[in-house]
């Protein structure tokens, strides 16, 4: 029988072998190599006529995404309508982006978020035997405290050792993961040391978690579909995650003229992906119309409802979209 006084698991593990020189892959920016770093592009759900998956056009998104020069895949979060996927059908997209991926440059990070940690772990056991590059959760709604959120993440890193990115949004409502209780996570499990920030104030927090890099903190990445990119690009954060497949390659020139310092440039470009992200406003389903535009989906179908478009909603997004058709790489 063991003694119990050397006994450990998985996760304390796993933290142990992180914290020595002698396990680098286990505190690097990512155990498999790839940064986890730049534009990380969430992929949108595509649907058949009858509403069912595309998963034909999902896999598409991988090569598209891929030829558009981003650094990570991700898939599903809320800009994917995860809500509305069953369980199966998120499954079944594991699979099929980790073959269209396999071999690829982008990173594949998967989203193994539920409402509670026994749905969590199903999905992320799932996704660890399908070796992706990271893996993202959303917090747990049934939530009811800090400790609820801590031992979420800790059941998680059970699972895996590679990076768990932590949203800052999307669980129960009432509890706000704070900069001092994400520090503390990702001190005691280093999985955890990548953060989506979505919580306010994002840029003073962003700041806030600065202060704590490279360790425990390795990577802090924006959202909102990179309204605030390129201030926070400024500030020194290490990229965005966000559902902008349509606009991929823009997305991937951005962290390509911000890295190159060629700031001028990027402000320009900016500027004119903004043009486009404020139709969304105004015109609604203009994303989808985008994707279809580009030979990406076959259909304008969503979960969230039906979409069509006037004329004059038409002409607007082409003459928007014309500002950016100099920039495309796919």
């Amino acid at each position: 029988m063991a003694d119990a006084r050397f006994t450990m698991t998985r996760r304390e593990c796993l933290g142990a072998l992180a914290a020595t020189a002698a396990f680098p892959a286990l505190r690097g920016a990512a155990a498999e190599g790839k940064p986890m770093r730049g534009a990380f592009m969430i992929l949108s759900t595509p649907y058949t006529a009858a509403n069912e998956v595309d998963y034909d056009d999902l896999a598409g998104e991988v090569d598209f995404c891929d030829r558009c020069g981003i650094e990570a895949l991700v898939w599903p979060q809320n800009s994917s309508e995860q809500r509305y996927l069953s369980k199966a059908e998120r499954l079944r997209g594991f699979d099929v982006l980790a073959e269209a991926n396999h071999g690829r440059a982008p990173a594949l990070v998967l989203g193994v978020q539920a409402d509670d940690t026994a749905g969590m772990l199903e999905y992320a056991r799932y996704a660890e035997a399908l070796d992706p590059d990271a893996m993202i959760a959303i917090p747990p709604r049934s939530a009811s405290s800090l400790a609820d959120f801590r031992d979420y993440y800790a059941a998680l890193c059970d699972v895996t050792g590679r990076p768990v990115f932590v949203q800052t949004s999307g669980g129960a409502p009432d509890i706000e993961p704070t900069v001092d209780f994400l520090v503390s996570l990702a001190r005691e499990f280093p999985q955890c040391g990548y953060v989506k920030e979505e919580h306010p104030p994002v840029q003073e927090r962003m700041l806030a978690l600065m202060k704590h890099r490279p360790d425990p903190i390795r990577s802090i990445l924006g959202a909102n579909f990179g309204r605030a990119w390129a201030w926070e690009m400024r500030l020194g954060t290490d990229g965005v995650m966000t559902g902008g497949v349509m606009y991929a390659d823009i997305y991937a020139g951005l962290w390509d003229l911000h890295q190159a310092g060629r700031r001028d440039e990027m402000r320009d470009l900016y500027g004119k992906l903004l043009l486009m992200l404020n139709l969304d406003r105004l015109i609604p389903g203009v994303r989808l119309h985008v994707l279809q535009k580009r030979g990406l989906f076959k259909t304008t179908q969503s979960r969230r409802g039906e979409y069509s478009f006037t004329q004059a909603q038409l002409d607007e997004i082409e003459h928007r979209f014309a500002a950016l058709e100099p920039h495309l790489r796919a």
